[in-house]
């Protein structure tokens, strides 16, 4: 997906008297039928759902028998699904998940970067320490990779590689839910080095309602879909951390409203009791814009019972290099 001057403006920049940007995108909503309930922009076109597409991604782990032979924890499921900060409770989560099954973070093909979590990053800086593949936001999907390929006989080398037989299995499941074909699909590589599926932003909103409310699909995907929504219903601390967007809507409305953040401005949401699924795109991919639009769209579809507490989202400070607040980000929803 690309720029197009036709989405409508979902937020924007307020600094002094002037609006300084504009972020246009799309959005839907759609119910367990495919029924647009709401919509803005051109929700057909194909994107890249990035991380937001984790909660899928982790269907095959559970559907296989691998969650269940290898004992994965309900916290084990959430970090699966997780961009997480790397603060020291994912760190030791997945340290812990793959010394269970005799690996390491050597084996972890998602690549190094520092914390995505600003505190967490700090207290790794000032302990002197250099981050591991343990840090990256990702490496709880690595380990449910891993923990595929090990169940599975696959190849545990070259897991993370396009075309190798545990990704092929991961996208053959994902593309179930979504309602794609696989073997036509676009495709792409993603940051933390997994092979990618484009779709339309509608078929990733169906794949949502259906993780929402799995009614119609084979027992073993749906027994999956309602186990992935229960374990981040309950560890919302996990899907990101702390002081994020995911994590915060997750906690206040008591798991009601599940959001999942990917990267370049993506925001996906499945809400069980509404049987809804959501996609969002900020066609320039800025995440804090993303946020903004998906907060507004949230209130807007009196989703949480205290609106109010959404308003810090979509209202976000910009500050000079002294912390001062000179402007803010609006939500053009």
């Amino acid at each position: 997906m690309t720029g197009n001057v036709n989405n409508p403006i979902l937020a924007q920049t307020r600094r002094g008297d002037l609006i300084e940007n504009h972020y246009r995108g799309a959005y839907v909503v759609v119910d367990t039928d495919g029924d647009v309930l709401a919509a803005a922009g051109n929700f057909q076109s194909i994107i890249y759902a990035r991380s937001s597409l984790k909660p899928i991604n982790v269907l095959a782990m559970i559907t296989s028998g691998a969650a269940d032979a290898l004992s994965v924890t309900d916290q084990e499921i959430t970090l699966a699904c997780a961009s997480h900060s790397g603060e020291d409770i994912h760190v030791n989560l997945v340290r812990e998940w793959l010394g269970r099954l005799g690996l390491s973070y050597h084996d972890l093909e998602c690549g190094i970067h520092a914390p995505m979590g600003k505190s967490a990053n700090k207290a790794l800086r000032a302990a002197g320490q250099n981050p591991t593949t343990f840090h990256n936001a990702c490496s709880g999907k690595h380990a449910g990779f891993m923990t595929l390929a090990k169940y599975m006989g696959y190849p545990i080398k070259g897991y993370s590689q396009m075309g190798s037989t545990t990704q092929d299995h991961v996208m053959s499941v994902a593309a179930e839910i979504l309602g794609i074909d696989k073997d036509t699909a676009p495709r792409g590589v993603d940051g933390c080095c997994i092979p990618m599926m484009g779709m339309t932003m509608l078929a990733l909103a169906k794949g949502m309602a259906r993780l929402a409310s799995p009614v119609g699909l084979s027992d073993n995907l749906r027994l999956a879909c309602e186990r992935v929504t229960r374990s981040v219903q309950t560890y919302p601390e996990l899907i990101a951390g702390s002081g994020r967007f995911c994590t915060d809507v997750i906690s206040l409305t008591g798991g009601e409203v599940l959001v999942k953040m990917g990267a370049d401005g993506v925001f996906v949401g499945w809400i069980p009791s509404k049987k809804w699924g959501i996609g969002l795109k900020i066609d320039d991919g800025n995440l804090k814009a993303a946020e903004v639009a998906m907060a507004a769209l949230l209130k807007q579809l009196k989703l949480i019972s205290n609106p109010e507490l959404l308003d810090h989202w979509i209202n976000q400070p910009i500050h000079t290099w002294t912390r001062d607040i000179v402007g803010q980000f609006e939500s053009g929803v």
